[in-house]
């Protein structure tokens, strides 16, 4: 870079979206974003759907061209070594770039499954990950799915409808209990099962070997293949030695996507984020949250005036069936279930006010839900 302008340390939806509203708030000087992903940007929801089924090979972001009209620079495949704050520099590959400004879009990894043959089983998070997945799912006969989250539930469902005998394994006694309800989690495990995945609840896994995956209850299931989806761990190590102020493995920013240090904001899955609507800070892990969250610091760092103040939410494809979820995501009270026609509402709340909503074939309450949870108004139910 020839003179400091914009650095972002991430190529998934906080980079590239900070990248993008840098240069449309008329940031100045080069843009460089630094990627340790080997791949160029890429959508990740594809991963455990269409691009898992074979069903599709594009999940690019954007056309290489896109970044040269906007005078982005990418460099994927590289590492940020360390992060100088004071002297407003990184060091990549030995050489330091100094910076005007810099976004942190570090994202996060699969958390580690941590039993004897852990290291066994597959995960889904990156482009490669997903390349290894399929490749594996087309030699194979019979899958093992351990834990029952989103992205667990979505590969499942993909893998049964390639055609593979496919277990889903949960401490759950049905999907996301603990996290959504029992209502909910009956309607997830329909969708589950309907594409043809048998569901173990209760369980949790103690081992991985050459027999299969053991449970708790001495059962083993044989397969040909083991997903891990059991969660994420932010990536929040080079902001930490960096001096930024962290909560757990989280960099705390303002709802202006600012972190403890001059010049430098964060967005993404590795924030712990102030929410101006919520009045407080939160965490989430969504892709649409993340691009939100990339625009306000890239037009912070445009030195325009952004806030991140919309409710968090995202959408989740299980076979043939798609739900919508807005929430803050850190608990309710009471949850209330409204059916409707072909689908359901599930109404979330804390306190006498609405704090989540979760739908199915009802966009109408998917959308009234985001504006009472936002005014913190009951639900209507």
């Amino acid at each position: 870079m020839s003179m400091p302008g914009l650095i972002v340390v991430g190529s998934g939806p906080a980079g590239i979206s900070a990248a993008e509203s840098y240069r449309e708030h008329g940031g100045a000087g080069p843009v460089l974003v630094l990627s340790a992903d080997p791949d160029l940007p890429y959508e990740r929801p594809p991963l455990s759907k269409e691009f898992l089924r074979g069903e599709t090979d594009d999940v690019a972001l954007h056309p290489a061209e896109w970044f040269t009209d906007r005078d982005i620079e990418l460099r994927h495949g590289h590492t940020v070594d360390a992060i100088d704050v004071d002297g407003h520099g990184v060091t990549v590959d030995g050489e330091r770039i100094g910076y005007g400004a810099l976004v942190l879009a570090l994202g996060a990894g699969p958390s580690p499954l941590t039993v004897p043959g852990g290291e066994r089983a597959l995960q889904l998070r990156a482009l490669t990950d997903a390349r290894r997945l399929r490749s594996a799912a087309a030699d194979a006969t019979s899958a093992v799915v351990i834990g029952a989250g989103f992205i667990g539930c979505e590969a499942a469902a993909s893998l049964a409808m390639r055609g593979l005998s496919v277990t889903l394994v949960a401490p759950d006694r049905v999907p996301q209990e603990k996290r959504l309800g029992a209502d909910a989690g009956e309607r997830l495990l329909n969708f589950v099962t309907s594409t043809g995945v048998r569901y173990v609840g209760g369980t949790s896994v103690e081992a991985i070997d050459e027999d299969g995956v053991r449970l708790d209850d001495g059962v083993t299931i044989d397969c040909d293949l083991v997903l891990a989806a059991t969660g994420v761990t932010p990536h929040g190590e080079l902001a930490a030695a960096a001096g930024l102020q962290m909560k757990d493995s989280r960099i705390v920013v303002g709802a202006d996507m600012r972190t403890s240090a001059a010049d430098v904001y964060a967005a993404g899955d590795v924030t712990f984020a102030f929410n101006a609507a919520a009045g407080r800070h939160v965490a989430v892990e969504h892709w649409q949250d993340a691009a939100e969250q990339g625009t306000v610091a890239g037009a912070q760092a445009a030195g325009a005036d952004a806030t991140w103040d919309v409710v968090p939410g995202f959408w989740s494809t299980i076979g043939e069936a798609t739900v919508k979820y807005h929430a803050w995501g850190d608990g309710y009270d009471v949850s209330r279930v409204a059916e409707r026609d072909g689908g359901f509402t599930v109404w979330y709340e804390a306190d006498g006010t609405a704090v989540g909503v979760l739908t199915c074939e009802a966009d109408d309450d998917y959308d009234h839900g985001e504006t009472l949870i936002a005014q913190r108004r009951p639900t209507p139910v």
